[in-house]
C-alpha cells in the first residue's frame, strides 16, 4: 500500500462490468404508436378480403419481434432498468463518500470501487485497482484480520476489523477499520460483498488523548494524601482510591473487582449515618461525620468523612462521593482533637441511641444507633427529622410531654416507655435531660433511646410460664383431689352393680353414675397431662408409621368437606413418646382444625428432621438447639385472633360455644408435648389459617437402658393397664394378708371391702406411722401392701423405705392421683413396685393386686 497519490485520474470512480444506463425516448414511442395506428386505419378501408394477407404479415412480424425480445432478455442482452441504481443522487454519494468503498463478486474480482478507495490504497487508476486482500498482501499486522474478513464475505456475514499499519522509517503509523457485509438480502445480490476502508487514525489519537489525561486523573486521585470512595445505592464500593485501600489494608484489586459493601469498611452502626440522610429530590447534599472505619484485620481509624450524595427528582439516592481524612495523627498532635476523636468514637460506639433535638422534637445531632434505629421505622425518612415520628401516635404524647418539661428547664425526667412506629411490634425507653443553652444554640434536650422489645418479650415469656407452671400446680392438685372423690364414687358404683341385675329398675341410673364417673376421669386425666403429672409408658416410635396409622381415624373425625393431605419426611429419625398420647394430640388438633373450617378446607399434616444447626437458626424461643423431629399441622381455617393466642394453651380457656368443648384440648397437647421433652409453637394469620408446629426430641439408640436395669424400674411392673376387658372374665379372687393405707377413710373403706369379698384378709390403716405399727405387730407377715401416696405424718415413699429394711422381699403397689415419676425420685435406686393411678374400679384393684402377688 502507498501513500496517498496526487493523480487526477485516481479521484474518479471504476466500475468493471456493469449494466449500461440507458435514457428512454417519449418521441420514438409515439412515432410507434403513430405508425400502428396509421396501418390499422388503411387495413380497415381496403376491405376484408384485401386486408387479410397484410394483417397476418404485420402479425408475424410482431410476433418475430416479441419472440426476439424474450431471447435477449433471457440472454440478458436487454433488462428493465431499475430507477434507484440509475439516481445518480445515490451514485455521487458512493462515488464521494469518504470512506472507500469496494465491491467484489463470488470470484473476489472487484466491479465497483469509488475515489476514496483509490486513493486509501495508492491505486494510481482504475486499472490498478485490487481487493482488500491483495492490498495487504505480505502485511503481518494485517493478513489474520483480512484473513476473518474474507471468511465472514464467503459465508454472507458482517464482520469489522480495526488495524494498524507501520509508518515507513520514522513515519508515523495508521489505523484503519476494515468492515465487510453482503450486498442485499437477495441471493442474486448476496453474491456481491460490500467492502468499506476508513482512515481512523485522528478518533484513535483523540482516545489515546482522552485515555491518558484519565490516567493521569487517576493516578492523581490515588496518591492524594486524603482517602476517597463511591457507593452505588445498593450500598456497595464502587471506587475506593489507593490511599484509602492501603489504610484500610485492603489490595485495590479485589475492591475493583466488587462484593466490598459498606458496612463491610465502618465500623459498628457508623454506615446507618450515612444512609440516614433525608431524601429531597432534586437537590445534592453533603453532610460530614466522624465515625470509626474497619480494616482488613478488625483495627479501626477515626476518620471524617465530607460525604455528598445526590438525590434524583424522584427522590432517589444516587452513587455517593465521599472525602475521608484520617484522625489517626490527632490523636498523638493535638490534645484537643485528641478529646475530640475520643469523644466522638464514644458517642457514637455507646450502644444507646442518643439524638438532641429542639423544642418541636426535630433531631439537631444524632449517633450513629440512633441513626440505624430510627431507619425502618418510617418509610419517607421522617424519623430522621423528627423524634416524634419513632413513636407510635397511642404513645408520642408521652415524649412529646416530657420534651417539653425538658424545654421549661425541669430536671429528673421520669424515662417514657413508648411504642415506636413501624410495621413490626417494637419498644422503646425514652431518657429526656435538659440542656443548658443560650439563645444561639437550638437544642432543647438529650434524648437517650434504649430499645426493650427483646426484653419485654422475655418478660412476657417469663410472665406466661410462670404462669402455667402456677395454673399447671392448681391443676395437678385439683386433679389429685379429685381422683380420690372419684375413686370412691367408682368403687361404690361397682358394689351397686354387683348387687344388682341389669333387669331391676335402678340397673340404668347406675349405669349413668357410672358412664358420668368414666367421662370426669377422662377430664382429670387431660388436666393431669396439662400439668406434666401423669403417668407416661414412653417407647421408641416412627412418627411416619404412626401418623399412617391414624389416618383412616383423622378422615373419619374431621369429614368429607376437610381434604386430609399427608406429607413425610424422608429417613425420618425415631422419637421415644407414649403412643397414646402422641395420637391423643393428633387428634385434638386435627378436631381444633376441623372445627375451625366449618365450610371445609385442606388439612396438611408434615413431618421432617431438624438437625441442630438449623433448629439454631429458627426463633423458637426456650428452644435449646438439638436434633429435632417436627410434626407440623396446619389448616386452611379461620384462624385464631392475636389478641387470645397466648391463652390458648390455658386450661377451660375455650373460643366454642357452651356445651361445645371442655378448653382442655390443646392444655393437654401442650402438657403431653411438655412432658415428652418437646415444645410446641403456633402460627395463625386470622382467615388465613393456622399452623402448630411440635419439635420432638431425637432418640438416639445409645440412651436406651440396659434390660438389667430396667428390670429394677417400677415402670416395667406396671399394672394400670388391665382392664375388664384384657382377659375375658377373669378369677379375680386369692388369698393372702393385704396391709391397706389411705388416709381418705370413705375410699379405704371400700376398697378393703372389696378385697375381702376377693378372698383376701385386709389390714387398714390411716397413714404411714398406723401401717408401720400394724406391719411390726404382724412380724413382718405380709403378703402386699397397697398404699396412698400422700399422706399425712409419713408418706409413701418413707413407708416403702422402712418396710423394706425390714422385709426386702415385700411386694408393694402405690396407688395416687399423680404420676408415678413425681414421687420416684425420692426412692432408692433399682427399688421394685407396682403402680396403679387413680381412679381406678374395684375390677382393676383387685386385677392389680392379684398379678403383683402372683409375680415371681
Amino acid at each position: 500500500m502507498t501513500a496517498d497519490s496526487n493523480d487526477p485520474s485516481v479521484t474518479e470512480p471504476f466500475v468493471a462490468h456493469g449494466p449500461a444506463r440507458r435514457n428512454g425516448s417519449i418521441l420514438l414511442v409515439v412515432l410507434i404508436a403513430a405508425g400502428i395506428v396509421a396501418v390499422a386505419v388503411w387495413l380497415m378501408t381496403i376491405g376484408r378480403t384485401e386486408a387479410q394477407p397484410y394483417i397476418l404479415g404485420v402479425l408475424a412480424l410482431l410476433a418475430t419481434v416479441g419472440l426476439f425480445n424474450l431471447f435477449a432478455l433471457a440472454a440478458g442482452i436487454i433488462r428493465f432498468s431499475d430507477r434507484a441504481t440509475d439516481d445518480p443522487v445515490m451514485a455521487r454519494i458512493a462515488d464521494q463518500a469518504q470512506e472507500g468503498l469496494v465491491v467484489t463478486d463470488s470470484r473476489g474480482h472487484v466491479v465497483y470501487s469509488n475515489a476514496a478507495y483509490l486513493t486509501l490504497t495508492g491505486a494510481a487508476g482504475p486499472q490498478e485497482v485490487r481487493p482488500v486482500e491483495r492490498v495487504f498482501i505480505g502485511n503481518p499486522d494485517v493478513s489474520e484480520a483480512v484473513f476473518r474478513l474474507l471468511k465472514a464475505a464467503r459465508e454472507g456475514k458482517r464482520q469489522q476489523e480495526e488495524v494498524r499499519l507501520a509508518g515507513h522509517e520514522a513515519g508515523q503509523g495508521r489505523w484503519l477499520r476494515l468492515r465487510v457485509r453482503p450486498l442485499g438480502e437477495g441471493k442474486r445480490d448476496a453474491k456481491y460483498a460490500v467492502w468499506s476502508i476508513a482512515d481512523v487514525t485522528r478518533d484513535r489519537e483523540r482516545q489515546e488523548d482522552v485515555f491518558q489525561e484519565l490516567r493521569h486523573a487517576i493516578e492523581y486521585l490515588d496518591h492524594a494524601p486524603c482517602g476517597f470512595f463511591s457507593v452505588n445505592p445498593a450500598g456497595e464500593i464502587a471506587y475506593v482510591n489507593a490511599t484509602l485501600a492501603n489504610w484500610l489494608d485492603y489490595d485495590l484489586a479485589e475492591i475493583g473487582s466488587g462484593g466490598l459493601k459498606l458496612t463491610d469498611i465502618v465500623s459498628g452502626d457508623g454506615a446507618a449515618l450515612l444512609t440516614s440522610i433525608a431524601a429531597v429530590p432534586g437537590e445534592v447534599k453533603t453532610e460530614v461525620f466522624d465515625i470509626d472505619l474497619r480494616m482488613r484485620g478488625g483495627k479501626t481509624v477515626p476518620v471524617r468523612l465530607y460525604h455528598k450524595l445526590a438525590f434524583g427528582s424522584d427522590g432517589a439516592a444516587g452513587a455517593s462521593r465521599t472525602l475521608v481524612i484520617s484522625r489517626a495523627r490527632d490523636e498523638h498532635s493535638d490534645p484537643e482533637r485528641a478529646a475530640e476523636v475520643r469523644f466522638m468514637r464514644f458517642f457514637d460506639h455507646t450502644p444507646m441511641a442518643i439524638a438532641t433535638v429542639d423544642r418541636g422534637g426535630n433531631v439537631v445531632g444524632a449517633n450513629a444507633r440512633y441513626a440505624k434505629l430510627a431507619q425502618g421505622l418510617n418509610g419517607d425518612g421522617g424519623a430522621a427529622k423528627s423524634i416524634f415520628r419513632a413513636v407510635n401516635p397511642r404513645d408520642r404524647g408521652l415524649l412529646i410531654a416530657a420534651i417539653n418539661q425538658a424545654a421549661e428547664g425541669q430536671g429528673d425526667i421520669a424515662p417514657v416507655e413508648v411504642m415506636l412506629d413501624g410495621p413490626k411490634e417494637r419498644f422503646a425507653q425514652f431518657f429526656v435531660t435538659t440542656v443548658e443553652k443560650d439563645e444561639r444554640d437550638a437544642e432543647t434536650a438529650i434524648v437517650y433511646m434504649l430499645e426493650t422489645t427483646e426484653r419485654r418479650a422475655l418478660e412476657n415469656q417469663i410472665n406466661q410460664s410462670q404462669k402455667m407452671e402456677m395454673v399447671g400446680q392448681l391443676a395437678g392438685g385439683i386433679a389429685h383431689d379429685f381422683n380420690n372423690v372419684l375413686s370412691a364414687i367408682m368403687m361404690a358404683n361397682d358394689f351397686l352393680l354387683n348387687a344388682h341385675k341389669p333387669t331391676d329398675p335402678s340397673f340404668q341410673d347406675i349405669m349413668q353414675i357410672k358412664q358420668n364417673a368414666t367421662r370426669a376421669a377422662t377430664l382429670v386425666r387431660q388436666l393431669l397431662a396439662f400439668s406434666r403429672r401423669q403417668t407416661l409408658r414412653p417407647q421408641v416410635l416412627d412418627l411416619g408409621d404412626a401418623l399412617s396409622d391414624l389416618t383412616m381415624l383423622l378422615r373419619r373425625l374431621i369429614g368429607e368437606k376437610v381434604k386430609l393431605d399427608l406429607v413425610h419426611g424422608r429417613d425420618l429419625w425415631p422419637v421415644k413418646v407414649d403412643v397414646s398420647q402422641f395420637e391423643q394430640v393428633v387428634v385434638n388438633l386435627a378436631v381444633n382444625a376441623r372445627d375451625a373450617m366449618p365450610d371445609g378446607g385442606k388439612l396438611i399434616i408434615r413431618t421432617a428432621n431438624v438437625p441442630t444447626e438449623e433448629a439454631a437458626q429458627l426463633a423458637n424461643k426456650g428452644m435449646p438447639a438439638a436434633d429435632y423431629v417436627k410434626i407440623e399441622i396446619a389448616d386452611t381455617g379461620t384462624g385464631i385472633p392475636a389478641e387470645i393466642i397466648d391463652k390458648i394453651f390455658e386450661p377451660f380457656f375455650s373460643t366454642k360455644e357452651v356445651g361445645k368443648g371442655t378448653g382442655l384440648g390443646l392444655s393437654t397437647v401442650y402438657g403431653i408435648v411438655k412432658q415428652t421433652g418437646g415444645f410446641v409453637y403456633v402460627d395463625s394469620v386470622p382467615g388465613g389459617g393456622t399452623t402448630f408446629r411440635i419439635y420432638l426430641p431425637r432418640h438416639r439408640q445409645e440412651q436406651e437402658v440396659a434390660p438389667d436395669a430396667q428390670a429394677g424400674n417400677g415402670a416395667a411392673k406396671e399394672t394400670a393397664a388391665v382392664t375388664e376387658a384384657a382377659k375375658p372374665k377373669p378369677d379375680l379372687t386369692g388369698q393372702g394378708t393385704i396391709l391397706l393405707v389411705e388416709d381418705e377413710d370413705g375410699l379405704r373403706s371400700l376398697n378393703a371391702r372389696g378385697l375381702r369379698s376377693r378372698g383376701y384378709s385386709v389390714i387398714e390403716a390411716a397413714n404411714g406411722v398406723e401401717a408401720l405399727e400394724a406391719f411390726e405387730e404382724k412380724n413382718g407377715a405380709v403378703d402386699l401392701v397397697v398404699s396412698d401416696v400422700v399422706m399425712p405424718e409419713m408418706d409413701g415413699p418413707t413407708l416403702l423405705k422402712e418396710m423394706r429394711s425390714r422385709n426386702a422381699e415385700l411386694k408393694i403397689i402405690f396407688v395416687s392421683g399423680y404420676a408415678e415419676d413425681a414421687f420416684e425420685k425420692s426412692l432408692p435406686e433399682n427399688q421394685q413396685f407396682a403402680f396403679l393411678p387413680k381412679p381406678f374400679t374395684l375390677t382393676q384393684l383387685v386385677a392389680a393386686v392379684k398379678e403383683t402377688m402372683t409375680a415371681n
